[in-house]
C-alpha cells in the first residue's frame, strides 16, 4: 500500500460536526486516508440524527467521553467558548498517546481554556483551518472546503514532533496549505483578516436595519454588490462569532482602533477633497485584491 494511502489515524473522533467538522468527515470519507474509522459527536440528538442520515461517519453519538476513549485523535470543532468544558470531558477518557487537536478561530484563549485538562501522555496540537462559508451545521460541510486554503498551526512547547507531523499530514491530505506561528501572532493576524471584517459586516447590516422604515426598504430592495457582500458575511453563525469576538477581544479592539483612525482619515480626505489620498487608498485596496487572486485565496 502506498504511503499516502495509509490512514493517518486508525480512529478519528470529531467533536462538533458543524461546517468545519462535517467537512473533515466528508474529506475523510472521500479520500479514505485520514482515518480508518470516523466517529462524530454532538450534544444535540437532532444533530446526531442528521449526521447519521447524511452517512458521513461510521459512528454517531452524544457521548463525547466514550468516543474519545476509542480515538487515536480527538478533534474539537465546537465554538471557542465551549472548548474548555468539552476538553474537560474528553481528555480524561483519552488513550495514552492519542492526539488532541482543535480548530478554534482564536488560539491564546482556547489554549488557556484547554490547558487545565491536558495530560503529559496526550499531546495537543492547536490548529485553525482558515476556510468557511456563511452556513453552519452538518449539512454545510464540503469535502473540498480546505482545498488550497491556509491551515494555521500553533504548536506548543509540549507538542511532540510526532503528533505535530501527524496533524500536519491530516491537513495536507485535506488539501490545506500550512503555516506555523505562535498563538499570540495568530490572534493578531486573524483579528485583521477575519475577525474585524466580520465585526464590520455585522455592524453595517445593523446600521441599515436601524434606518427609518422607508429608507430601510430601499436599502433591501436596491442593495448593490458591496452591501450584498457584507450581508453574506453577516449571515454567519451568531454564537460562534460572539465567542470569537470575546475570546480575541484585545487583538480585535486593537485592530478596530486602528481601523477607526484610518476611517477618520478617509473622512477628512473626503471632507477636504483630498483626491490624492482617496485614490491612494483605493489603489492599495486594488493591489490587495490582486494579490489575493494571485495567491489563489479569492
Amino acid at each position: 500500500m502506498a504511503e499516502n494511502t495509509v490512514p493517518v489515524f486508525d480512529t478519528l473522533a470529531v467533536i462538533g460536526p458543524g461546517l468545519i467538522g462535517s467537512s473533515v468527515l466528508r474529506r475523510a470519507q472521500a479520500e479514505g486516508n485520514l482515518a480508518r474509522k470516523l466517529i462524530a459527536v454532538d450534544q444535540s440528538p437532532d444533530v446526531c440524527a442528521r449526521v447519521a442520515e447524511l452517512g458521513i461517519a461510521d459512528e454517531v453519538t452524544t457521548d463525547a467521553a466514550a468516543a474519545a476513549a476509542q480515538a487515536d485523535c480527538v478533534m474539537l470543532c465546537v465554538p471557542v467558548g465551549a472548548m474548555g468544558p468539552v476538553a474537560a470531558q474528553v481528555v480524561p477518557a483519552m488513550k495514552p498517546g492519542a492526539i488532541l487537536t482543535d480548530v478554534g478561530s482564536t488560539k491564546v484563549s482556547v489554549i488557556e481554556a484547554i490547558s487545565p485538562s491536558l495530560r503529559a501522555d496526550v499531546p495537543y496540537v492547536p490548529t485553525h483551518p482558515m476556510a468557511g462559508t456563511e452556513f453552519s451545521g452538518p449539512d454545510a460541510g464540503l469535502a473540498d472546503l480546505f482545498e488550497n486554503r491556509w491551515c494555521l498551526i500553533t504548536p506548543l512547547d509540549c507538542t511532540t514532533a510526532e503528533a505535530l507531523q501527524k496533524v500536519r499530514t491530516l491537513w495536507e491530505r485535506c488539501g490545506a496549505r500550512l503555516r506555523e506561528m505562535t498563538p499570540a501572532h495568530h490572534d493578531r493576524v486573524c483579528a485583521i483578516v477575519s475577525h474585524l471584517p466580520h465585526l464590520l459586516a455585522f455592524t453595517i447590516c445593523g446600521t441599515a436595519d436601524d434606518l427609518a422604515s422607508e429608507t430601510r426598504s430601499e436599502v433591501l430592495d436596491f442593495a448593490a454588490s458591496g452591501f450584498r457582500d457584507f450581508t453574506r458575511i453577516a449571515a454567519s453563525d451568531p454564537i460562534m462569532w460572539r465567542d470569537i469576538f470575546l475570546s480575541n477581544r484585545e487583538a480585535l479592539l486593537e485592530m478596530l482602533g486602528r481601523f477607526m483612525e484610518d476611517a477618520q482619515a478617509m473622512a477628512r480626505a473626503i471632507r477636504w477633497e483630498d483626491s490624492d489620498y482617496i485614490v491612494d487608498r483605493i489603489e492599495r485596496g486594488r493591489k490587495i485584491r490582486k494579490s489575493l487572486i494571485e495567491n489563489k485565496q479569492a
